[in-house]
């Protein structure tokens, strides 16, 4: 069935065509961060008011990683520690950083009465595969480990991340599965899961729409290099086991080469026997979420979201 946007999504599409914006695979690594960083003022929506955003900057194997640590004006706590969302942006492992999300992380702080810290992993081509992967991992062992100082229930610690994040909080939730630290759940934004793409929605003329199909090998190439495309750290669902995993929230949506391994990932996750929310939005397209200024669908996938992170407890 062919895919349908809505039509609000239809006319964002529209309009970024009409911008003339050039194919990123037609620019080199900082000239598509550039155009992808100025493109949150059009489309990302008016930021709630909190109670703090301070810079954080968590030490590692290369001297630090840096980070946001955003704290609402209500916080859902216990014994005087709150929940706390470590979140990863989007951007192919190649653009974004923490401003380009830094209103969704702040939305989904004030709306989740949680603590949201953003982290700035390095990106390829700079620092290819496993460069992203060692950060993600590297921030949240050192969020738990210091989790009573940030004001966090460490039993209240869940990874999350859109796209490209959506990818590294997959890989954290395995990695911390079987090393630690346990974590509470697990958010997947359209999460990119099998680098194979093979599948049918990589093929469909109706979901190369802002993540082009080309695109996507544009950043597979700066990401991954020679690497093993079948490692379950670049592909976590080439891992050998999903049982014991945290509870998972997975959206998809309908024009998006990402929706069938996102929908298959959600699979794998409920036969292993995880508990998974699952969300589709069938008129959407990849990257749809931080545009909550053009797509009220977005605003309505946020407070779905913050709903589903207080019933974590």
């Amino acid at each position: 069935m062919p895919v349908v946007l809505d039509p609000d999504a239809a006319a964002v599409y529209k309009a970024f065509q009409e911008a003339g914006r050039p194919a990123y695979e037609t620019l080199t690594a900082p000239e598509a961060r550039d155009y992808y960083r100025a493109a949150r003022v059009v489309s990302n929506p008016e930021p709630p008011a909190l109670q703090s955003s301070k810079p954080l900057a968590i030490p590692a194997p290369h001297g630090t990683i840096p980070a946001r640590i955003y704290t609402p004006n209500t916080l859902r706590k216990k014994d005087g520690l709150a929940p706390c969302l470590v979140f990863f942006h989007g951007g192919g492992w190649v653009i974004g950083d923490l401003d380009t999300h830094e209103v969704v992380c702040q939305k989904l702080a004030h709306q989740g009465e949680l603590i949201v810290i953003s982290i700035d992993y390095r990106l390829a081509p700079e620092h290819r595969f496993p460069a992203a992967v060692d950060d993600a991992v590297t921030a949240t062992r050192w969020v738990a480990a210091n989790a009573r100082d940030l004001g966090i229930d460490a039993a209240r610690l869940i990874v999350g991340g859109d796209s490209a994040g959506g990818n590294l909080a997959a890989v954290v939730a395995l990695t911390a599965r079987d090393g630690g630290p346990k974590l509470a759940a697990q958010l997947l934004i359209y999460p990119a899961t099998d680098f194979s793409r093979k599948h049918p929605s990589h093929r469909e003329p109706e979901t190369s729409i802002l993540l082009t199909h080309s695109v996507i090998g544009w950043f597979a190439n700066h990401y991954l290099g020679d690497a093993d495309n079948n490692d379950w750290r670049a592909s976590p669902a080439r891992a050998n086991d999903f049982a014991g995993l945290p509870p998972a929230y997975v959206l998809t949506a309908g024009a998006d080469p990402l929706r069938d391994e996102g929908d298959e990932y959600a699979k794998f996750l409920k036969d292993a026997g995880v508990p998974v929310t699952y969300r589709h939005f069938p008129g959407q397209f990849h990257g749809f979420f931080t545009m909550g200024k053009l797509l009220n669908q977005a605003n309505i996938a946020v407070t779905e979201i913050s709903a589903w992170l207080k019933t974590l407890g």
